[in-house]
C-alpha cells in the first residue's frame, strides 16, 4: 500500500530516545524525510520541550505526521494534543494505530517506549502510516473535536 506522507516529526524524552532513534531510521530507510526535534541522549530531560515542537510542526504544516515517545507514551500524547489541531492517539499495538487513523484521523502518535517492544512500535509505526481515514460516519467526529 502506498504511502502518502513525506515528512514525519518525532519528539521524545529521555525515556523514549533509544525507540526514537530505531524508528527514524526505519523512516529514513523508507525514504521519509524526518524532522526530529530531540531529545538527542539518553539523559534525564522533560518530554514537553521536545513533543510540542513535533506536534506543532504538524500543526502548521512543516511535518505531514508526528510521532512522539515516552517511557508510558502518556505525558507525551497529552502534550501534543495541547497543540491546536493535533489529534495524537497512544498506541500499543497495530488495532490501536490503525483505528486512530481510521477512525480518529490521528495525525500524531504516541509509543511508549517501556511499553512495547521495538517489533511492535515498528509494526504500528507501518500499520499507521499506510491506514487511511474513513471519512463518512467519523467525520461529523472529527469536527466536533475540533470544535
Amino acid at each position: 500500500m502506498a504511502i502518502n506522507i513525506e515528512t514525519v516529526a518525532l519528539g521524545t524524552d529521555h525515556a523514549g530516545y533509544e525507540l526514537k532513534e530505531i524508528v527514524k531510521t526505519h523512516l529514513d530507510n523508507k525514504g521519509l524525510t524526518v524532522q526530529d526535534f530531540g531529545a538527542h541522549s539518553n539523559e534525564q530531560c522533560d518530554y514537553p520541550t521536545f513533543c510540542r515542537p513535533a506536534a506543532e510542526a504538524v500543526a502548521v504544516g512543516d511535518a505531514d505526521v508526528g510521532i512522539v515517545f515516552g517511557g508510558s507514551g502518556n505525558g507525551e500524547q497529552m502534550v501534543a494534543n495541547k497543540v491546536k489541531g493535533i489529534r495524537c492517539a497512544l498506541c500499543w499495538n497495530e488495532s490501536t494505530a490503525t483505528l486512530a487513523k481510521e477512525h480518529n484521523n490521528a495525525n500524531v502518535i504516541s509509543l511508549g517506549a517501556r511499553q512495547v517492544t521495538e517489533e511492535m512500535a515498528l509494526k504500528i509505526v507501518d500499520a499507521w502510516l499506510v491506514a487511511t481515514f474513513e471519512g463518512g460516519r467519523h467525520l461529523n467526529r472529527i469536527n466536533l473535536i475540533e470544535a
